[in-house]
């Protein structure tokens, strides 16, 4: 096992080079099907990379964009700028045109970096002040671009970069309307990458499958700088991460190390164990017993093991909450799992809890070096969560207003989520406080509770909970494929609009409307208290747009006022 590294000084530019020298003969990124790539290679493709950028004129702080899928390119592309104190600015490969120009033109970016799979949306994009666009597969210039023979850029003429220059501006979802850029310094990054030893050690012969995009901090500081500082190795995806591309890379790469978000775990629980157990009374009930519940989970948690190659030691999730059922899964499944919490301001990681160190509902204990305290506690020590700390942003580039409300004075970082601590420091989060809706009485209410509920239903496959004209209305996407097993007056509508690839529920008779409007709300209400019962069911026919961890966007679909208390709710 390897000892803690503690690179000094904590920057990018450190952690690359002194990587490069330590771990040259031993493998660093590749494809799941490809040739590994050596450190020492990184080294000199990085070099490469960043000679090129140098001789389109790019100096320190200059800012340069990045487009693309997960790749061993797209590792060299990013420590080629920021090991020369550029500064980066990756951009989630699921934003539309509109944002990527936001993004582009808001942060003054001089060179992109876009992949070939990408590079439609930016086709007819004319941006005053980008000088090239270096295409992602190969790091050479786009064609159309004026050709510059690379000059070798030497050591002694890098500028050396320090732990408080930008390194990143991390521009999140919803950039159509007013741009906020999350700008973090090297130190911000390398913080959370160093610290995060803390909760799980690692040495140069751990091997992570990344799955998540790179352009997410999440992935970055602890699915990317995280094992590039202890030489270990890094396998892509070239196909998005469904099944079929998933279960042959998890039986040839056998990774000891994955990060995810709860939806992938939870969508393993739903489809795997809760359909299974719910087909028929008889299975229900047996699955309901506790002591068969346990030996239930133990034998699928070997499976599933077995199912992610069989030598997985850490499963990070993180960048949403997880659902507290398929929480109880994991533990008693004995997977090895462990919680994160952080946002985009704290590069990402705030708290955190090691496969050891789990407790069901927790985020666990603070990281080493931060301080949590929960502002404004009421009586059940409920508040929001404020941190301080070395990997807190230093604010949003070109935004001094909307730093300031998330800023205090002393460097206290309000995070806008709801949360308290337990008398051991533990950190439990109820949910964001802009999410939170207000009962008629005076109580708090947080959807995100009540979809955990309604989603472990067997026909749901997800939900959204808002508030409408002074109620609470769930919107649904239900399971077609579910529901075609057991309601067989349906089962023709049902294979009609699957055969279109569409969800609608608009044509179907009145007995399908009673059963969803009446009979499966009373059956989500029979489990929701008092507060949080549901007044409409809304069906939907289509998916909820997410961000890149899979958390609903929320504002697309909410508006938040005082609950009226309805005593005729089902």
């Amino acid at each position: 096992m390897a000892k803690k590294i503690e690179p000094s000084p904590l920057t990018l530019q450190r952690i690359i080079n002194k990587s490069v020298q330590k771990y040259a003969g031993l493998p660093a990124v590749s494809f799941v099907d490809g040739t590994p790539m050596s450190y020492s290679k990184l080294g000199l493709k990085i070099n490469e990379t960043a000679s090129l950028l140098s001789s389109l004129g790019l100096r320190k702080g200059d800012k340069v964009a990045l487009l693309g899928h997960n790749m061993p390119n797209w590792v060299i592309a990013y420590f080629s700028v920021v090991s020369q104190g550029m500064v980066i600015v990756p951009i989630l490969p699921d934003f539309s045109e509109s944002e990527i120009r936001n993004v582009i033109e808001h942060s003054e970016s001089k060179v992109l970096f876009v992949s070939d799979r990408l590079t439609s949306r930016i086709e007819n994009m004319e941006i005053p002040g980008l000088k090239a666009r270096i295409m992602l597969n190969d790091l050479s210039l786009a064609s159309g671009e004026q050709h510059i023979v690379p000059e070798t850029v030497s050591s002694d003429v890098v500028e050396e970069v320090k732990e408080d220059d930008l390194a990143a501006i991390i521009y999140t979802s919803g950039t159509t309307g007013r741009s906020k850029g999350v700008m973090l310094s090297h130190k911000n990054i390398a913080f959370v990458a160093m610290q995060s030893y803390t909760f799980q050690s690692i040495s140069s012969a751990d091997v992570f499958l990344s799955l998540l995009p790179l352009s997410h901090t999440y992935e970055n500081s602890i699915g990317l700088i995280y094992p590039i500082i202890y030489g270990a190795s890094i396998y892509y995806l070239e196909k998005p991460p469904t099944a079929s591309a998933l279960l042959p890379a998890l039986a040839k790469i056998r990774p000891t190390m994955m990060l995810s978000v709860p939806l992938i775990m939870e969508k393993l629980f739903q489809n795997q164990i809760l359909k299974k157990f719910s087909e028929n009374k008889f299975k229900e009930t047996i699955y309901n017993t506790p002591v068969f519940r346990k030996l239930i989970h133990h034998i699928a948690g070997k499976k599933l093991y077995q199912t992610f190659g069989g030598r997985l030691v850490f499963f990070g999730i993180g960048g949403a909450k997880l659902d507290g059922t398929v929480e109880r899964f994991l533990r008693e499944a004995n997977f090895p799992y462990a919680i994160g919490y952080g946002l985009t301001e704290s590069a990402p990681l705030l708290a955190g809890a090691g496969t050891k160190q789990t407790k069901l509902g927790s985020t666990g204990f603070a990281v080493q070096g931060v301080d949590l305290k929960i502002s404004k506690p009421d009586k059940k020590g409920m508040g929001e969560i404020w941190a301080k700390g070395p990997n807190v942003m230093p604010g949003y580039f070109k935004n001094p207003e909307a730093t300031k409300e998330v800023l205090t004075q002393d460097g206290w970082f309000r995070t806008g989520d709801y949360g308290y601590l337990d008398a051991h420091k533990r950190l439990y989060i109820k949910g964001r406080m802009k999410n939170t809706i207000v009962s008629a009485n005076g109580e708090n209410i947080y959807p995100e509770d009540i979809e955990s509920v309604i989603n472990n239903n067997q026909y749901v496959l997800e939900s959204l909970v808002t508030e409408e004209d002074g109620f609470l209305v769930a919107k649904i996407l239900l399971d077609l494929n579910e529901l075609e097993k057991n309601i067989e007056h349906i089962k023709a509508v049902i294979e009609d609009k699957k055969s279109k690839g569409l969800h609608t529920i608009q044509e179907f008779d009145d007995k399908y409307k009673v059963w969803s409007q009446q009979i499966l709300k009373k059956e989500i209400n029979n489990k929701l208290s008092r507060n949080s019962q549901i007044k409409r069911l809304e069906l939907i026919d289509k998916p909820l747009e997410k961000t890149a961890t899979q958390k609903i966007k929320r504002f697309l679909y909410t508006k938040q006022t005082t609950i009226k208390d309805d005593k005729d709710i089902l």
